[in-house]
């Protein structure tokens, strides 16, 4: 036999996800397709069939059912699931606001810190070593000590000295 060429008589957009095969110069329509490729129906053989459909169907109400045990424990997985989840919320929420307090405190000890800096600064450069000087010899009768009656201290056991103990003589 001599393969023909069949060309369809319209190119239309085929919907669905079944290739339809078209006969020349056929028009299909929904309706007519779906009386043409009919699904099979499962046959009834015998009791066997019949018997182990309703044994299916009766294993698979019984699988749909909830028994009081498994609704119980399904509460409690719930619960304990809720249960984690606000505790971690309540966590989070305060790790937040330590975070937040803490970068706070850490502005306002940088903002006391540059206080105390320009403070420091100010007192150094306010203090008049020469007007020290001034009221100290005049007003006040001081006088600087001389050579000899300044003594000078070693010890190197700590850095500082204690005032009860002696102090060595030369």
């Amino acid at each position: 036999m001599a393969a023909k060429n069949i060309r369809p008589a319209s190119s239309a957009y085929v919907y669905g996800n079944t290739a339809r095969v078209q006969a020349v110069g056929q028009a299909h329509s929904g309706e007519n397709l779906q009386k043409r490729y009919k699904t099979a129906k499962p046959r009834r053989d015998a009791g066997y069939q019949h018997s182990v459909s309703r044994t299916v169907k009766r294993k698979q109400e019984k699988a749909l059912q909830m028994d009081l045990p498994y609704v119980v424990a399904l509460t409690i997985a719930a619960c304990c699931a809720l249960y984690i989840c606000v505790s971690y919320l309540q966590i989070q929420s305060s790790i937040n606001s330590r975070i937040h307090n803490i970068q706070v405190l850490e502005q306002k000890l940088e903002l006391l810190k540059s206080e105390n800096d320009a403070l420091h600064t100010r007192i150094k450069t306010d203090i008049d070593l020469d007007y020290v000087y001034k009221i100290a010899t005049e007003e006040l009768g001081m006088v600087y000590a001389n050579r000899d009656q300044v003594l000078l201290y070693d010890k190197t056991e700590s850095e500082y000295v204690r005032q009860y103990e002696d102090i060595p003589e030369d």
